[in-house]
């Protein structure tokens, strides 16, 4: 199986996840009472573990396993807190991010289920955020791809792109630009094969280096996930190629099921 789940996870209802909720949210208040806002986030997890089935709530588990894999490439996730099929994502910060939620909807994308839910533990005070997320009703592996700013600029072009389609057919839309982009290095050579260290130069003077993935001599490859904001993205991406040593980049957006292929060409020397 592309992603395996060592749980059987389903959409819960709203019901059943607030009551639910309402134990792990009271177990992690007393947790953040007992040990404060320093401790790991591993302790945390295992301390409302321990809580929750110290109350006789036994379905719960802690560093759930999801594999991932496609060909040659394989890659682990950890669920830190599973209860009552329900997915928590523990961090320790001073306030939760954007990428935090990143992170929590990826998980709930592998899993098919239609929510997930951050505790903050590095906070004064514990803070939760839930995210519901529609993946149970939804195709995830329906692309549509956009090739209007599409240009290859070698014949691996065309290779590349393909084995992210396929990756795409295997897994889906929705997860974490940074697992597409591990696992088009891994199937393009690898970390030795397809990244390189570049020199960044600007006005001919030598910066230092950038890692870059490069499916061609002369042709990096970057993929994101951005919903928005794409037009300041693309700008930014100019800047780093015109600085580098190479004829283009192939930017490969995912926004949401559309994946967006735009071919950049080098317009100043560095």
């Amino acid at each position: 199986m592309p992603i395996h789940c060592s749980l059987a996870l389903r959409p819960v209802s709203d019901t059943d996840f607030a009551s639910v909720d309402a134990l792990v949210m009271a177990a992690s208040y007393a947790a953040h009472n007992r040990l404060g806002r320093l401790c790991d986030e591993r302790i945390y997890e295992n301390d409302v573990a321990a809580r929750l089935r110290a109350n006789g709530f036994g379905n719960v588990q802690t560093q759930v396993p999801v594999t991932v894999s496609h060909g040659v490439f394989t890659r682990c996730y950890r669920l830190d807190l599973v209860a009552g099929g329900v997915i928590y994502e523990l961090k320790k910060s001073a306030a939760l991010a954007l990428d935090h939620e990143t992170q929590a909807i990826h998980y709930a994308a592998l899993c098919d289920t239609n929510r997930a839910k951050l505790i903050n533990f590095g906070a004064p005070k514990v803070t939760g955020r839930l995210l519901r997320t529609p993946f149970p009703e939804v195709n995830r592996r329906q692309i549509t791809i956009s090739r209007d700013r599409w240009q290859g600029l070698s014949e691996l072009c065309e290779v590349m792109l393909e084995r992210l389609l396929a990756l795409l057919a295997d897994w889906g839309a929705f997860l974490e630009a940074g697992l597409y982009q591990e696992a088009l290095v891994q199937l393009l050579g690898g970390p030795t094969g397809c990244e390189r260290r570049l020199t960044v130069s600007r006005d001919g003077i030598e910066l230092g280096t950038h890692r870059q993935a490069c499916h061609a001599p002369d042709v990096g490859f970057l993929v994101t996930a951005l919903s928005r904001d794409t037009a300041a993205y693309e700008r930014h991406v100019q800047r780093l190629l015109d600085c580098l040593p190479l004829r283009g980049i192939q930017w490969l957006n995912l926004k949401h099921s559309e994946l967006q292929s735009v071919t950049l060409i080098k317009q100043s020397p560095g």
